[in-house]
């Protein structure tokens, strides 16, 4: 099949789509990612918003990334209930040839700029998520591990919001000193 020969050529089916075809990004994000009829498939996640909630934000910032295009992005977060969480986003911008993308080293790269990142391995990069923890709290106790996830739209046990959910109890119960006091 084309779409998944590109997938994997290229991270993205449209980057071969517009190689090798001439489409125009910007129309294929209208006409299909953000045509997808999503309100009735996505709802808004309490227990993902507590969660996101329950971490301290000076100690962790909250980073989306996405290999959407950015309005795909915002909608996904949008219909969850939780884009106000969030420091940022790194997304794939279709306006700009050549495509930088997951799982290109360029796209994490890119994410660990926009982000802020200055120590790799103070930064989770979980599914669409990036969780990377303070300056001040990298001599702590937190002994963390950089993790790329790189193939996180279909995990093999369930919606990514469920993902989004287990990945974030994880998280709080294995590093208690992110969990907010309040």
């Amino acid at each position: 099949m084309l779409h998944q020969k590109y997938y994997q050529d290229y991270g993205l089916a449209i980057s071969g789509l517009v190689m090798h075809h001439k489409v125009d990004p910007l129309e294929y994000n209208r006409e299909v990612d953000d045509a997808l009829p999503l309100d009735g498939l996505i709802t808004p996640n309490p227990e993902l918003r507590q969660l996101l909630e329950d971490m301290d934000k000076s100690k962790i910032k909250l980073w989306l990334f996405t290999n959407g295009h950015i309005t795909h992005g915002q909608r996904v977060v949008g219909l969850l209930g939780i884009e106000d969480l969030f420091e940022g986003i790194t997304f794939c911008d279709y306006r700009k040839m050549p495509f930088v993308c997951k799982p290109h080293r360029e796209m994490f790269e890119k994410a660990e700029a926009e982000a802020g990142v200055t120590a790799t391995e103070n930064c989770y990069f979980v599914g669409g998520l990036v969780f990377l923890l303070s300056e001040k709290d990298s001599h702590s106790s937190l002994q963390m591990t950089r993790i790329s996830i790189v193939d996180t739209l279909k995990p093999a046990d369930g919606p990514l919001c469920i993902y989004w959910n287990r990945i974030c109890r994880s998280l709080l119960k294995e590093q208690p000193s992110i969990r907010s006091e309040t």
